[in-house]
């Protein structure tokens, strides 16, 4: 296993570090080991919202949507004359 030292970390970003871990009853290590795994894994899987969205209501069917016409834009009434 290799080592990584990380250098000219903000205050509060290693105070944030530590009560997350100590919430989580871990060392802050262990919590940083965590979380760059957890970021770097999820990043292999780069889908959006929308195939999230579709994938877990896929199963139940879907609908049509009558998407009514546009009508033309109504004129901003200018108040400032």
């Amino acid at each position: 296993m290799a080592n990584l030292t990380v250098r000219m970390l903000d205050d509060e970003l290693l105070h944030k570090l530590r009560i997350r871990a100590t919430s989580n009853g871990r060392s802050m290590e262990e919590e940083a080991r965590i979380i760059l795994t957890d970021v770097l894994e999820d990043d292999s899987d780069e889908r959006g919202l929308a195939t999230e969205i579709h994938e877990l209501f896929a199963p139940i069917g879907g609908l049509e949507l009558d998407i009514p016409p546009r009508d033309e834009m109504v004129t901003i009434p200018n108040l400032l004359k």
